[in-house]
């Protein structure tokens, strides 16, 4: 015969922890798929265009969901004054983009897709964009993101992160100087303040908390993102953006409202 179900007092601290296990690996086992795909997307085909990715997913079951909540609650800061973040500390949406400077795919959304999604959905109220320096190509990669980052000590960020996205630059056109030319021409009052903070162990420990936190839910290409805990991979249309971002602040609307 079968056994019967244990009973309620059986569920121990074990079972307990088991069962929180299962909704991570839910959680890393989602993620994993999406950066897959997103390894797909960056590598493209023979013509050099990215292949489509369907990395936006209809609607779950109530676990998977959780899943996704929880993730967002882990990766979205939403810390006040973050200088590598656009958007309201409120706003309904968070994407998470996990980026490295020398990705060309993740230039192409810095200049085709970002600009259009803060003119529909930031400037709005709707979305907030957070950025993580994730690294994954080497020493030039890491001089572009510390220098995006010392430029975020002065305020201006976003004009950095810009100019080292507005054309593909790899290896030496992200040497220490050439990153302090690109500074000066995107506002950085401070060159001398900029090339310390760009040096420090302050830039070292913020480089390693998106590394470490990139890392810890699975991801392993650039560009990835999180759009309230939901994975998106690639480069992928504005539109495939913009219907993630609108079904997800339909869904946090329905959760403040119950």
């Amino acid at each position: 015969m079968p056994k019967s179900a244990p009973p309620a007092s059986a569920v121990t601290p074990a079972r307990k922890l088991a069962a929180v296990g299962a909704v991570i690996a839910l959680v890393v086992a989602v993620l994993a798929i999406a950066v897959a795909v997103g390894k797909a997307v960056e590598s493209g085909d023979r013509t050099g265009e990215p292949k489509a990715a369907a990395s936006v997913q209809a609607e779950e079951d109530p676990a998977q969901q959780k899943a996704f909540d929880d993730l967002a609650r882990r990766t979205s800061r939403r810390e006040a004054g973050d200088p590598l973040a656009v958007g309201r500390k409120d706003a309904p949406v968070v994407l998470v983009e996990y980026a490295d400077y020398q990705c060309s795919f993740c230039g192409r959304f810095a200049r085709e897709t970002q600009p259009e999604l803060i003119r529909k959905f930031v400037d709005a109220g709707t979305l907030r964009i957070e950025f993580r320096n994730f690294t994954l190509f080497g020493d030039a990669s890491e001089r572009a993101a510390r220098a995006s980052w010392a430029a975020g000590r002065q305020g201006r960020f976003w004009q950095l992160h810009d100019a080292l996205y507005a054309k593909t630059r790899k290896g030496d056109a992200l040497a220490e100087d050439k990153l302090v030319d690109l500074a000066r021409q995107s506002g950085v009052p401070d060159l001398e303040k900029f090339r310390t903070d760009m040096g420090g162990a302050a830039a070292e420990r913020a480089l390693k908390r998106d590394q470490d936190e990139g890392y810890a839910i699975g991801v392993q290409s650039t560009p990835s993102f999180l759009i309230n805990g939901r994975p998106v991979s690639g480069a992928q249309p504005t539109d495939v953006f913009a219907q993630a971002i609108q079904e997800a602040a339909a869904r946090a609307h329905k959760a403040a409202a119950e």
